[in-house]
């Protein structure tokens, strides 16, 4: 049965205005109706430890000339992060994530970059706010203590994911009555949070968190069922980047080795409404995007 909360959201979504189409980021605005390109958000980790790239962008200037390469491509947003959220990831302190992005998230705001800073740390949060950021993409949900302030207080875009458990513990056999209920309930939950907070709704972005606390089917069931968290009127991000998901359907265990898994996976995201795709590989996701679009309006 759908929970109180679930149809308040739907009936809002109903009456969503032509505005609310449209999801603001700070001085940024991006077009998220069904009419639009979805939105590409380019994935820069500035951390030793990715799971993707095993660190090759740590260094500054590495992490820099990856994002010129992805705008370049024709990314609309940089997501830049300093601390790993992969399976088993050891946390870092704030001042040690700051001390990793700051450079980065200030060179490219300065560039006129729309920038996203990847963290769950009030503290490195209001840094990267500081230096120019326009979202704040939250593993957390904002729920640690003291960021739904930071957020509310600035004019940024929030990104809020589901996740069971932490980054170290989440794959240790995650379970769900109903995976595609529990995380819905859980957004809505935590959207109804922050527009209380007063945080506007046309800030709020939802990502039910694929491949956090989540096995292969209950990442497939989420992805079948994407439409009824569409349907709820907040834009949806689709992060299946090169997660191990791809690898187990695809056989491939080498992160690098499933952009075509990973594109595939995006479509289907957005094929049942997810308006902004969270991605390494920018220049095969926007082709693969232009030639969905183009069949799309041919029929």
């Amino acid at each position: 049965m759908p929970s109180q909360l679930s149809e308040h959201f739907k009936a809002k979504s109903l009456r969503s205005t032509n505005a609310e189409r449209h999801w603001r980021a700070g001085r940024f605005s991006f077009d998220v109706s069904d009419a639009a390109l979805p939105v590409v958000m380019g994935i820069v980790n500035v951390t030793p430890d990715s799971f993707s790239d095993g660190g090759q962008y740590a260094e500054v200037e590495q992490a820099i000339a990856l994002a010129e390469q992805m705008i370049e491509q024709n990314a609309q947003i940089l997501d830049i992060g300093g601390e790993s959220t992969r399976p088993g990831a050891p946390a870092v302190d704030a001042a040690t994530e700051i001390a990793r992005v700051m450079p980065v998230i200030s060179a490219l705001a300065r560039n006129g970059y729309c920038v996203s800073v990847d963290t769950k740390k009030p503290e490195v949060m209001r840094a990267a706010i500081d230096a120019g950021a326009s979202i704040v993409n939250d593993v957390y949900a904002l729920r640690a203590p003291g960021a739904m302030a930071v957020c509310a207080a600035a004019n940024v875009g929030i990104v809020l994911m589901h996740m069971q458990g932490e980054p170290g513990t989440m794959q240790h056999a995650p379970h769900y009555d109903d995976v595609v209920r529990e995380v819905s309930d859980f957004l809505l939950a935590r959207a109804h949070t922050c527009v209380d907070a007063g945080i506007a709704r046309e800030r709020i972005a939802l990502d039910p968190g694929f491949g956090f606390g989540k096995t292969v089917e209950h990442n497939v069931a989420l992805t079948r069922a994407l439409k009824s968290l569409v349907a709820l009127g907040f834009p949806v991000v689709a992060g299946w980047s090169r997660k191990s998901t791809v690898g187990a359907l695809t056989g491939r265990s080498v992160a690098h080795e499933r952009v075509a898994g990973s594109v595939a996976a995006a479509l289907a995201c957005v094929s049942r409404g997810a308006r902004i795709v969270r991605v390494h590989d920018v220049r095969e996701t926007v082709d693969a995007l232009k030639i969905w679009q183009a069949m799309g309006k041919a029929i």
